[in-house]
């Protein structure tokens, strides 16, 4: 009986043991970090499973705001430091840790920029940061050195004019990058040990002219590259050659301009699902989010619908499950909660929250407890 008794005991605690584990393991938190531009600062929310979002802190930038700049962000693959660009002299970038457990930043220190830059990512390795040069029509490569902070530049290479994004590839083998003004997406080879870009074969491919090549993102299964356009709100489905590191001939070009706009066309931002089978894109002018379902072999996206979003909408992002879409508005100041259909991709919104001036930026995080 005892036995029995000790055994039943046992199992039970084992049972308790495992399933408070499943339920620690199956929490998370997941901050949320959103720059300002004109108030140099970045605000840091929690996002809570159930969509709300409640302030952490507002942490402050160092240097005077640039008129009609931005203040580019990203997170490092281990999700351990946050890089802000500043876009006003002398060129830097500052580097904040993450602190899991509250979301908290806590500032490392800043490295030198070659120029102003609109846009930043680190390579999947996180030992290298990119950035693009809008006004300086250039790309660049800085390392990051293991306390995150970004040492001297290394590689500088010139663009056609306005370059606007700049990604790796799901591989970390190659780099893809735009000119706005020259209307080309770039293709660079990279040597992840060096941190060395050298131009691929063929080194760029071209869009419709003055159709402003600008933000472009990776789809999950690394299969297509989908490109936004800003001048004509434009978005290239692109089939994606990982072998070669090549775009090949679009198999559509879509529009994320509402029906009946009339208008001078302004896309900015464009993101997917995590699971790949929606995509959206802001377009600023009409201040609408487009909506998108995404055939995943074929690449192909079917309209579902534009939504009013914030006024000015040059950012938004989408956080890790797919169920919650946050964008910011840099004429409203403020950013507007959506929960996410999973069976249609329509959005519904949820809550709108104050930001500092001209919010232009949204990267969301999430940590397992």
């Amino acid at each position: 009986m005892r036995a029995r008794a000790g055994l039943k005991a046992i199992f039970g605690v084992a049972i308790l043991l495992e399933a408070g584990f499943l339920m620690s393991s199956a929490e998370a938190a997941t901050f949320v970090y959103v720059g300002n531009s004109d108030s140099q600062e970045v605000s840091v929310l929690e996002l809570k499973p159930n969509g709300d979002l409640t302030p952490v802190e507002t942490k402050a930038v160092s240097g005077p705001a640039k008129p009609g700049g931005s203040l580019p962000l990203a997170v490092s693959p281990d999700k351990k430091r946050l890089f802000a660009g500043l876009r006003n002299e002398p060129y830097s970038v500052v580097a904040f840790a993450i602190d899991a457990t509250t979301g908290k930043l806590k500032l490392n220190g800043s490295g030198p920029l070659a120029d102003s830059m609109a846009y930043i990512a680190t390579d999947r390795t996180g030992k290298y940061l990119f950035s693009a040069s809008y006004g300086g029509n250039k790309i660049a490569v800085n390392p990051i050195a293991a306390d995150g902070v970004v040492g001297e530049v290394q590689q500088i290479m010139p663009t056609q004019p306005n370059a606007h994004c700049i990604l790796p590839d799901p591989s970390n083998r190659y780099v893809l990058h735009t000119s706005l003004g020259g209307d080309l997406v770039y293709s660079e080879k990279f040597d992840a040990k060096t941190g060395k870009l050298t131009p691929n074969d063929p080194p760029s491919i071209s869009v419709k002219a003055k159709a402003g090549p600008r933000h472009l993102v990776f789809a999950p299964n690394a299969k297509f590259v989908y490109l936004l356009d800003e001048l004509d709100a434009s978005i290239y489905a692109f089939p994606w050659d990982g072998k070669t590191g090549t775009l090949k001939k679009e198999v559509q070009v879509a529009s994320a301009l509402p029906k009946g706009f009339d208008g001078k066309p302004w896309a900015a931002d464009i993101h997917l699902t995590p699971d790949g089978k929606y995509l959206y894109a802001s377009e600023r002018t009409s201040s609408t989010l487009a909506a998108f379902k995404v055939d995943a072999k074929t690449g192909m996206l079917t309209p579902i619908d534009s939504f009013a979003t914030e006024k000015q909408p040059r950012a938004f992002n989408i956080d890790p499950t797919g169920r919650y879409l946050l964008a910011v508005g840099e004429l409203s100041n403020s950013m507007t909660s959506y929960s996410i259909d999973k069976a249609t991709g329509k959005l519904a919104k949820l809550k709108e929250y104050p930001m500092g001036k001209k919010p232009n930026w949204v990267e969301i995080v999430a940590f397992s407890k």
